[in-house]
């Protein structure tokens, strides 16, 4: 039973995020060759003030 953890900084739509849920899973389902009720997918989102890139926080870029 795959599982992948995608870490993200917030501001993406729900949509945007079902959108992202759906292609790792098909993604996986397809390199695996197995059913997509044992992928599971979670999406870890950090607030941007909390995120840094450079030691610029993402709410500050």
């Amino acid at each position: 039973m795959p599982e992948i953890v995608v870490y993200a900084a917030e501001g993406r739509s729900v949509e945007q995020k079902k959108k992202l849920l759906k292609a790792i899973t098909q993604a996986v389902v397809d390199s695996f060759e197995i059913d997509a009720d044992v992928v599971t997918v979670s999406i870890i989102e950090t607030p941007k003030h909390h995120k840094s890139k450079g030691g610029v926080p993402f709410d500050e870029r």
